[in-house]
């Protein structure tokens, strides 16, 4: 009963996830959901700002925190180890809603692209930037990133095994690619607003901060990952240079 329950759980925070995740690309797109990340404001500037910068560091502070190794650890002995994944997915995607639910318009333009042919680049570098984001995610184990593969191998009886060290086609070229899919998405606007700048800028600077610390938990689980930190890039490719360490499917996985 109890593997079946997880299993239910599991899938349940996939769904709350994917939902989230479609809000998340008309949310900053600005199109087709209620609430978008521009507006007319609502409360003063400085009010706006605070209460901003406030959601995105309770984000930043969620996902950081719990994918930390000794979080994990504390986690799994008050739940199933089964559904700690799941978990951290379910709990990441209510901080998300929060932000949505709260985030305050701030009025103001940084810019605004008015040649049509230059709007329609930056919205395909929009889509094309949740696109990366999808495929890095399937090139490595998008099951496993999401917690189903660990639910449905116990509903299974079988035990959890950590995906191996590898590098797919796209960590050949960019060590994070799906970080590298978020930037394009946050900064291919052709309206930059005040908040949407706050919201890129805070984002960005939280993607470079992480990365510091799921290479140094990917160096302790992985000790060849040094190797590959040295031969690829982080974020940007080098053209003309494709990096050769490994050829299995990764357990690299952004958290």
């Amino acid at each position: 009963m109890q593997r079946k329950l997880i299993l239910v759980y599991g899938g349940l925070c996939y769904a709350i996830f994917f939902a989230t995740f479609l809000y998340s690309v008309g949310f900053i797109g600005n199109f087709i959901v209620p609430v978008t990340i521009d507006g007319a404001p609502r409360v003063p500037f400085t009010e706006a700002l605070l209460i901003n910068l406030g959601l995105l560091m309770l984000f930043a502070m969620q996902h950081s925190l719990m994918a930390r190794p000794w979080f994990k650890r504390w986690l799994t002995r008050h739940l199933p180890a089964a559904a700690e994944r799941s978990t951290y997915v379910l709990a990441s995607s209510l901080a998300l809603v929060v932000l949505f639910v709260f985030w305050q318009p701030m009025g103001g333009v940084i810019w605004n692209v008015e040649n049509q042919v230059a709007r329609c680049s930056l919205h395909t570098l929009y889509v094309g930037g949740i696109g990366l984001v999808l495929v890095s995610t399937f090139v490595i184990n998008h099951f496993d990133l999401f917690g189903l593969r660990q639910v449905w191998l116990n509903w299974k009886g079988r035990a959890y095994e950590p995906l191996e060290f590898g590098t797919p086609w796209l960590y050949r070229l960019v060590r994070h690619p799906l970080y590298v899919g978020w930037l394009f998405a946050f900064w291919s606007t052709p309206t930059m607003t005040v908040a949407h700048l706050v919201f890129a800028l805070a984002t960005t600077a939280y993607i470079l901060i992480a990365i510091r610390f799921e290479e140094r938990d990917l160096r302790d689980a992985h000790p060849e990952y040094a190797d590959y930190q040295r031969d690829v890039p982080m974020l940007v490719p080098k053209l003309g240079r494709a990096s050769v360490t490994g050829e299995k499917s990764t357990a690299m996985r952004s958290a």
